[in-house]
């Protein structure tokens, strides 16, 4: 199974729920690149929107431009030029790049977990050092303590627990590679112009605890820099991954944001 996925690496990667008639809602996954974490958010949203999902391939050497441009690209070939883009952590900065790129047509961004310019610098190149230096057994430990968790937690949702299993596989040498320059990244990118320029409706949701991204820090550069947010929402029970900790409350908002934007227009 590793040997299918290293062949993959190559290539950025989507695939598309639902008929073209329904509003399109494009997740862009956060640092582990994949859509392996998001069936139990799909699986809420039951059908309500069109759902499009990416995979980034395990590249080295891509910008963020290069990421935006790979999705565009993707989208296009489905013959998706619009839609809502529903930025997860690190795919906040894939989002701010393809607004800033101003060539997808944008109905409107949700952060999930995101930011424009992360709050803590410092513990973003601390987090960089750890995950290129961090031995593998080690990693292997965390991520199979995870499985066990996440395996009881969904035991009634073979979908969910088909999307962990996958996630495991996923976990490589040069996919811990991939994540590490992904953080390197986002300590370079500066998106503060864009966001303060965009057109499209803004919102944002994170869950109560989240160490990763700070979101009082967040939620106040927003307010303040960003004129076309609209709305922050703090789901309480979830974490910074809020999409996964707690997908039926955020499919429910999410869902909200959309049909409340497609009734102003």
């Amino acid at each position: 199974m590793r040997g299918d996925y290293e062949k993959m690496s190559e290539e950025l990667q989507i695939r598309v729920y639902r008929e073209a008639s329904q509003p399109t809602l494009i997740y862009l996954p956060g640092l582990h690149g994949d859509w392996t974490l998001i069936g139990g958010f799909r699986q809420a949203l039951a059908g309500r929107v069109r759902f499009v999902e990416v995979t980034y391939p395990r590249t080295l050497t891509w910008s963020l431009d290069d990421y935006a441009a790979a999705v565009e690209s993707a989208l296009a070939a489905h013959g998706i030029n619009r839609g809502w883009l529903l930025g997860e952590s690190f795919g906040s900065q894939v989002v701010w790049a393809m607004v800033g790129r101003k060539r997808f047509g944008l109905d409107g961004v949700i952060l999930a977990g995101g930011f424009v310019k992360h709050p803590a610098q410092l513990g973003m190149r601390l987090a960089q050092w750890t995950a290129g230096h961090i031995p593998m057994a080690v990693v292997t430990r965390i991520l199979f303590s995870y499985a066990r968790i996440a395996r009881f937690r969904y035991r009634r949702s073979p979908e969910v627990l088909s999307g962990i299993d996958e996630f495991i596989a996923r976990r490589t040498q040069l996919d811990r590679q991939a994540a590490t320059h992904r953080l390197g990244l986002v300590g370079q990118s500066e998106f503060s112009l864009v966001a303060r320029q965009i057109e499209a409706p803004v919102y944002a949701l994170t869950g109560l605890v989240d160490p990763v991204v700070p979101w009082p820090w967040v939620r106040h550069w927003l307010k303040r820099n960003c004129p076309r947010l609209r709305e922050y929402r703090i789901i309480h029970r979830a974490d910074h991954n809020v999409l996964g900790t707690a997908p039926e409350a955020a499919a429910e908002q999410v869902v909200k944001w959309i049909t409340q934007s497609a009734l102003r227009h």
